[in-house]
């Protein structure tokens, strides 16, 4: 009985992963965009910087990549008002997309 409670959080553990993944991903594209020049919905920018810092909140139990997540928040509302450094959004963008990549396996 037990050990079948374990198997369900284990796969509802590697789903979750997985969402938090494809939203890495889509961020990573997001911040691409950036720094191609293309312009983004203020909602979209909002949104992937809210749900990016939410991400990093990971950082207090340990998770030392979510400072990435931090960064790219960060790089998110500052693109609002204008853009960030190239290396910056290059940095971020390539980790997240590793992470999101990486949470697929």
């Amino acid at each position: 009985m037990r050990a079948k409670i374990n198997k369900r959080r284990f796969k509802q553990n590697k789903v979750i992963i997985k969402i938090l993944g494809l939203f890495d991903l889509l961020a990573a594209i997001a911040l691409f965009t950036i720094i191609f020049g293309l312009s983004l919905p203020i909602q979209l920018t909002i949104f992937f910087g809210g749900l990016l810092f939410m991400k990093s909140l990971f950082l207090f139990t340990g998770d030392v990549l979510s400072i990435f997540d931090f960064l790219s928040a960060i790089l998110f509302f500052i693109s609002l008002f204008f853009t960030p450094w190239t290396f910056m959004l290059w940095t971020c963008s390539l980790v997240l997309m590793t992470k999101g990549v990486a949470s697929f396996f």
